[in-house]
């Protein structure tokens, strides 16, 4: 396995986001959630410009607004004003809080906080925080952190119900409406958390909505704890970061799992055949129901896609960015269709990549975990890639090389409908084929000195 070291110990272009963002996304999968960062107004214009940006829809997170005043004396009565001023314009079901490296760093107690405003003030909406100081983490972890707290606070046990749960991690939109349309077709009942596929990608209202519709509903987070069963996607989740809620928890699967024993299935991200395949029986055997006929003839459209289009990718080598757990499936999924991934590459640093994809990619392959985009690019000149797969904030580098760039994951900002690509399942894993194929018959054919008409 090669291990690549940076040539600076400086970070120059993280491969990775900060992690109150990731906890604001899970914030916006709660119906009637207003998501307040508790720390400076540059942290949440950061996250509501990337948000905004990708998914194209108006998103507000609140901030406290911390002066020099607060850094010092602390952010009490910045968190006070917050509260009241969100309560009065936006009148919310559930606040979500998410603290800063600024206010982590003072030790701002965001519990006795929140237990001295509620004492104090009658009929406020629901509470739960989390701590996310980016300097103990990603996005991702942020993300997980955020999941965890919200099942922590909401989750009641029972008896087992007939639902079950589906984390799916952070996948878009359209793949969120792809599990509930899966659960469907199986009849199976499913509550799908984090739920930002109309918050984050919703219908046109003549009156802008403050607070927009959609999300993982109060009752349905409740019911989570009497669940039969939890599927969830990944294998990396929360470790690397550090933990809030039991330092050996590092999801919310695994925290229903432990504290109210519904069984937890994890997945890898559903992308492939393969892991696809896994997915689709898990689904079977819980409906003790066969695959629905839809769905067995996309699985077949898509292996007929495999045959069909091998000449095109066989070979081909490929650099792939992002998300640990996210990356891990695209590496496998470029195995499983003849590709090569010359580099994976994530912000990062859980250990976690490396071991993973060492069971499935053999030795060969360059894995830089804690990465940045500097370092990448200094790296990928000795690779000589044919085609990049990952998301905008490579795309300097793509350009450079003169190779294509297949958009996929967190942040989009360059193209549009990044919240409509599908990347899970049979259907996302065609979606993806599709356009990692064409990206490559566009690059030969727009190189070549000739016009060919077919390629």
């Amino acid at each position: 396995m090669a291990n690549i070291s940076k040539s600076t110990s400086s970070t120059r272009n993280a491969c990775k986001l900060c992690a109150p963002l990731g906890a604001s996304l899970v914030f916006k999968g709660i119906e009637g959630c207003v998501p307040l960062i508790h720390g400076s107004q540059g942290c949440s214009t950061y996250i509501r410009r990337y948000m905004i940006s990708h998914y194209k829809e108006p998103v507000d997170i609140a901030s406290t607004n911390f002066s020099e005043e607060a850094a010092v004396f602390g952010g009490g009565q910045n968190f006070v004003t917050g509260i009241n001023n969100i309560i009065k314009q936006y009148n919310p079901a559930v606040i979500g809080v998410a603290s800063t490296c600024l206010s982590e760093t003072i030790g701002e107690d965001v519990d006795a906080l929140i237990r001295d405003y509620t004492g104090q003030n009658g009929n406020t909406p629901l509470f739960f925080n989390v701590s996310t100081p980016s300097y103990c983490g990603t996005h991702m972890n942020g993300f997980h952190q955020a999941a965890i707290a919200a099942v922590a606070r909401f989750a009641k046990s029972g008896k087992t119900g007939s639902q079950i749960n589906i984390f799916p991690g952070f996948v878009s939109p359209a793949d969120i409406r792809y599990l509930k349309e899966l659960c469907i077709d199986f009849h199976i009942p499913a509550t799908v958390f984090p739920d930002y596929s109309e918050t984050l990608d919703n219908v046109h209202t003549r009156e802008y909505q403050l607070v927009p519709s959609g999300g993982t509903t109060i009752s349905e987070l409740e019911m989570t704890g009497s669940a039969k069963a939890t599927i969830e996607f990944g294998t990396v989740f929360n470790r690397g970061g550090k933990s809030t809620i039991g330092n050996s928890i590092v999801s919310a699967g695994q925290w229903l799992q432990e504290k109210m024993f519904v069984t937890n299935h994890q997945l890898g991200f559903p992308i492939g055949i393969d892991v696809s395949d896994k997915f689709f029986n898990l689904l079977s055997g819980i409906a003790q129901s066969p695959m629905p006929d839809k769905h067995q003839k996309e699985r077949g459209r898509l292996i007929d896609a495999y045959v069909d289009a091998h000449k095109y990718v066989f070979g081909k080598r490929a650099v792939i960015y992002g998300e640990e757990d996210f990356v891990i499936a695209l590496a496998a999924f470029l195995l499983e269709i003849g590709m090569v991934p010359v580099l994976v590459a994530s912000g990062a640093a859980s250990g976690l990549m490396k071991s993973t994809l060492e069971t499935i990619a053999g030795p060969d392959i360059c894995i830089a975990d804690g990465s940045d985009f500097a370092s990448m690019r200094e790296i990928m000149q000795e690779l000589k890639p044919d085609i990049m797969i990952g998301n905008s904030k490579g795309y300097y580098i793509a350009r450079e090389m003169k190779i294509p760039l297949v958009r996929a994951g967190f942040p989009i900002h360059d193209r549009f409908g990044a919240s409509r690509i599908h990347h899970i399942g049979y259907r996302g894993t065609q979606e993806l084929f599709d356009r990692i194929v064409n990206a490559l018959i566009e690059y030969k054919q727009e190189n070549s000195p000739v016009g060919y008409k077919y390629i």
